[in-house]
């Protein structure tokens, strides 16, 4: 009966309109794998290989990417040629590299060699993924090693993209083994005071994770891109639990204190060209002739207690503020590569008159919701962590280090305990004590106890006329010494807190004048002064040797 059925029924067949109509040529369409939109080639490649409907990455072949970031006609191939690597004999695997080899045009899941970003020369080493999902055997190693020993020989900084599945699976332990050569010659550059930077692309997994994708000075990430030692598919069953949403992505890192920045791709040669202008070295320029003297300034008569009251005002201008109008080209880094990205303290590289420096900043917010998310300026050991990291960092490349100090103390909590606050702030007054550049701190609002301490080990410190610094909050101590909170206006005046006392004590240099109690109003005066002191700073202690430098704070805390 279904046979007879079948031979009954009409046979459709396609109209002469449909025969003409054309096939679409291979390679004019991508599919967007995150949304599943059906996108022009043409399309794609002029969006910087974004999806225009959702937003989501393409994966790039490495030349194009190089094409993208480099300077036109620039780049410069190194290792063009590499022997078949097969330490282990592994069966068939020969016969899979050339075929590999021949689809692809790559010698390797690594494309290395010389090319100029905004004419600043680089040595860059870019991934693809096309290649045994960008996995890591002898040749990868190699080429990578290659690339940053030439550096070296050169002089020059080293921008690694990444976008690796791991270890070479039929290349074993001597996968495993360029882990360690690629980390080893990375830390010779950085010996040498020479910049890396890493830029991790989707996927960045295993060996590569473990080893040079996460050494670099300054570690950035294309948004969304998943990154991890072990995959998530694996911890899953390790652990047999659903991993939460948005785990092992960039945001997630960056949250967790192991990314600089996530920086989207359109934008990703102007972020890498900023990073490289700001780690050229340029001389101070020095102060006219007549100026090197600091002013002498009358203080304006008040209570101790009135200018506490100052110095926590909301409307009291932050540590970005004055970052934003007395220096220029600042680009924020984050973390401290060990758990998370205290939003307390703010840091990266800026120019002060055409000079990179360092600046850090105690950082309070404007509003509820913002002082909600920075802790009211009282930091978590990861912090202090990330400012010491950056404080490193500015050793490593010699620029001055400027501190701005606000905060009503390092936050004491459980989980700060937990993470070892104690001894977050002392490995600061360790490493700070010892560092072979100038460093400046300068006390904009309050300074609470060790956890404004642990930012001011400096050659010199400096407080605003209303700005306080103490042992303790002047309720705190009342409430110790005389078990009565309200009398801290009388621990106020007995602490010796202010700024005119304190510079008669010889605890700090210098006293920066407010003819009116600070905001973001009258700041003009009060930035020009501060900037006229900074060049004064920086002329005399930057002239100095490191162990000059490091000696000269030595005497200053030995003899408090």
């Amino acid at each position: 009966m279904i046979r007879d059925f079948l031979k009954k029924r009409p046979v459709y067949q396609k109209t002469q309109e449909q025969e003409k109509e054309p096939e679409i040529p291979a390679g004019l369409w991508k599919k967007c794998n995150k949304c599943g939109a059906a996108i022009y080639t043409e399309d794609v490649i002029k969006g910087h290989y974004i999806c225009p409907k959702c937003k989501g990455y393409f994966r790039m072949h490495a030349r194009r990417r190089i094409e993208m970031i480099t300077d036109e006609g620039s780049f410069e191939e190194w290792d063009v040629e590499m022997p078949e690597s097969n330490p282990l004999h592994f069966p068939g695997y020969e016969k899979k590299l050339a075929e590999v080899n021949q689809k692809t045009n790559l010698n390797e899941a690594i494309i290395t060699g010389k090319a100029a970003i905004d004419g600043k020369t680089v040595v860059l080493g870019v991934m693809d993924a096309r290649f045994f999902m960008g996995s890591m055997g002898y040749n990868v190693g190699e080429k990578v090693a290659n690339a940053i020993e030439r550096a070296i020989e050169q002089k020059l900084p080293v921008i690694l993209f990444t976008c690796a599945g791991g270890a070479r699976m039929q290349e074993g332990i001597v996968s495993l083994m360029q882990m360690a050569k690629t980390s080893a010659v990375l830390k010779r550059h950085s010996d040498a005071g020479l910049l890396s930077i890493t830029v991790l692309t989707d996927p960045t997994t295993g060996g590569v994770t473990a080893s040079f994708a996460m050494l670099g000075d300054v570690i950035l990430s294309e948004p969304g891109t998943l990154i991890g030692f072990a995959g998530p598919r694996v911890i899953e069953q390790t652990i047999h639990q659903k991993l939460p949403e948005g785990f092992q992505r960039a945001e997630f890192l960056l949250k967790h204190g192991f990314l600089d920045a996530v920086v989207s791709r359109e934008k990703m040669k102007e972020t890498l060209s900023q990073i490289l202008m700001l780690h050229e070295s340029k001389e101070v320029c020095p102060l006219p002739e007549g100026k090197m003297d600091v002013k002498k300034k009358g203080i304006t008569k008040m209570s101790a207690w009135d200018r506490v009251l100052i110095s926590r005002m909301p409307e009291r201008p932050t540590g970005l503020d004055y970052i934003e109008r007395i220096f220029t080209d600042f680009i924020e880094f984050h973390g401290d590569r060990c758990f998370g990205d205290d939003h307390a303290i703010v840091g990266g590289i800026a120019r002060f008159q055409g000079v990179p420096v360092t600046v850090i900043a105690q950082q309070k917010g404007k509003n509820t919701k913002d002082n909600i998310d920075r802790n009211f300026g009282m930091p978590f050991p990861e912090g202090y962590r990330k400012a010491l990291r950056l404080m490193k960092q500015a050793e490593k490349f010699h620029r001055p280090i400027i501190c701005f100090v606000d905060t009503p103390g390092a936050f004491c909590g459980i989980e700060a305990e937990e993470r070892g606050q104690g001894e977050a702030i002392a490995r600061n007054l360790y490493e700070m004590s010892a560092l072979k550049v100038p460093v400046l701190s300068i006390f904009i609002g309050e300074g609470g106890s060790g956890g404004a301490l642990a930012m001011a080990v400096a050659d010199e410190v400096w407080m605003m006329e209303n700005a306080i610094y103490s042992v303790l909050s002047p309720e705190g101590f009342a409430s110790i010494l005389w078990k009565d909170a309200k009398k801290a206006a009388d621990a106020a005046k007995v602490m010796k807190i202010t700024a005119a006392d304190l510079k008669k004590l010889n605890i700090i240099d210098y006293v920066i004048r407010e003819e009116h109690p600070a905001t973001v109003e009258t700041m003009e005066p009060i930035c020009e002064d501060m900037s006229e002191q900074i060049q004064r700073f920086l002329t005399v202690y930057g002239s100095k040797e490191g162990s000059e430098l490091a000696a000269h704070r030595y005497d200053r805390f030995r003899n408090m």
